[in-house]
């Protein structure tokens, strides 16, 4: 298979930035297959993704960096060159409901998301018969206020052990220390329903459902040390209505959540979120 790589950048907006890329890929003879931009006027910054191949004799990622790297400097990028060609390797975490953990399993397993998984974590055994049908390794780490850092610590090993390049929270219903989540910045992706602030707490479809709401929703985002408040990357919505018993009402919000947390995930994997401050740059197709 032919190497496929992305670079993702973002830097002070300026003039030539693109033509600079572009140059830069066409001398080292790599064809570019997609490039979107974006220059966000409010904060003055520039962002870019571009996926492209090599032609004829490969191209190594180290003389790549090195490339684009001495380019990057007089235009102060921040950047990154990801291997496309790579499976990413993703830790799931997920406590007793299983909605979005086989929804993904499923979509990694008909090849519609580009990763490995390695492990699944749990605070609950309920998921354990899932993972094993998807032949993934099942940990299960009950977590008690006694034994929630001794667990996190666990984690943090297994991160590092297994290499893992991102953990997505399926319904972990457990929060992830301020220290976990600093070190883990930027690599985790958490869904949640999208009633937050109106309808906090362990039953929140049911006090949507006393309140008639008419449109339910989930949200996916990265996870960062103030709870359910970080960078954004895809939200959906459903209708309802007065018909619904509260009952179907989460069944639909389950629905979106898989779906909303499946596009997010691919999003990511596919490196087309890029952070703007508390904000993302997401480029869709």
């Amino acid at each position: 298979m032919s190497q496929k790589y992305v670079l993702t950048l973002s830097c002070p907006d300026q003039k030539g930035i693109v033509a600079d890329i572009s140059g830069l890929l066409a001398e080292n003879d790599c064809n570019i297959t997609s490039s979107d931009q974006y220059g966000d006027e409010p904060s003055g910054c520039f962002f870019m993704r571009v996926a492209f191949t090599p032609n004829g004799k490969a191209v190594s990622y180290d003389a790549l960096k090195t490339v684009i790297g001495a380019h990057a400097e007089k235009f102060q990028m921040q950047w990154t060159l990801h291997n496309a060609s790579k499976p990413q390797r993703v830790l799931i975490m997920v406590s007793k409901f299983d909605h979005c953990l086989m929804d993904i399993l499923y979509r990694r397993k008909r090849g519609a998301l580009f990763m490995d998984v390695p492990a699944v974590v749990s605070n609950h055994k309920e998921t354990s018969d899932l993972a094993a049908a998807y032949n993934v390794p099942f940990h299960y780490w009950p977590v008690s206020p006694d034994t929630k850092l001794d667990q996190e610590e666990k984690l943090i090993k297994l991160i590092d052990d297994e290499k893992i390049d991102l953990i997505v929270l399926a319904r972990y219903m457990q929060v992830l220390s301020n220290k976990a989540c600093e070190k883990l910045a930027g690599k985790v992706i958490n869904i949640h329903h999208s009633f937050l602030p109106s309808f906090k707490g362990a039953a929140p479809y049911q006090q949507a459902f006393s309140k008639g709401v008419k449109l339910i929703g989930a949200t996916a985002h990265y996870v960062t040390a103030d709870l359910d408040e970080g960078p954004i990357i895809e939200q959906n919505v459903a209708r309802v209505n007065h018909a619904m018993t509260a009952a179907d009402m989460v069944a639909a919000g389950r629905d979106v959540e898989r779906v909303t947390l499946a596009e997010a995930l691919k999003l990511h994997l596919e490196h087309r979120v890029l952070l703007n401050g508390t904000k993302t740059v997401v480029f869709k197709r």
